[in-house]
């Protein structure tokens, strides 16, 4: 690759300008939402965390379902950033945990600024300004949240909706698997 602007190209085309990951993510959160709210909030954290696990491998394949690759290039120089955003995401999950241990309802709240700020390496990963605007929307949800104390469950219903808006307008956005810019 000899310019950003090929690498970001590449990991549009290989996975769906990231559409896939979007709509995957949204799925956890959605199942997490209804294990909370139909068994317990214990439950429903335990959900978006195992299921947190499913996203990345669950988008490769849709990918490739809808026709991409679900794999850059190897000598893309935005691997490292992928991977860097990766396991900053996964060593924040444990915040997200601790602070669930002085008010469940803030877990769901916590997660959903450790996915908007891995949102917002995004615009660099893929190239796309929509990013920001994902990242944001996912943080700032947290303030009603929080103002209001809402249950458990909505912090993940939201973050359900939030990704699933995204997911579409991403795909809306999207050309080909292979004509993306």
């Amino acid at each position: 690759m000899s310019s950003l602007t090929e690498a970001q190209q590449d990991m549009r085309s290989a996975y769906y300008n990231g559409a896939t990951g979007a709509v995957c993510s949204a799925t956890a959160w959605l199942i997490a939402a209804l294990v909370a709210t139909f068994a317990t909030d214990q439950a429903g954290i335990l959900t978006l965390i195992f299921g947190g696990m499913l996203i990345f491998p669950a988008s490769v394949v849709f990918s490739k379902i809808l026709g991409c690759s679900g794999q850059h290039a190897k000598a893309n120089p935005l691997a490292p950033l992928a991977i860097g955003g990766t396991i900053w995401m996964l060593l924040s999950i444990p915040i997200a945990i601790a602070v669930s241990l002085h008010r469940i309802e803030w877990f769901f709240p916590a997660m959903l600024l450790v996915i908007g700020g891995r949102y917002l390496t995004f615009p660099t990963l893929y190239g796309l300004k929509t990013y920001w605007l994902f990242g944001a929307t996912l943080a700032l949800s947290v303030i009603p949240l929080i103002a209001f104390q809402a249950p458990v469950a909505s912090g993940a219903f939201t973050g359900a909706l939030i990704e699933y808006l995204f997911g579409a307008i991403l795909f809306a956005t999207t050309q080909s698997p292979t004509t993306q810019d």
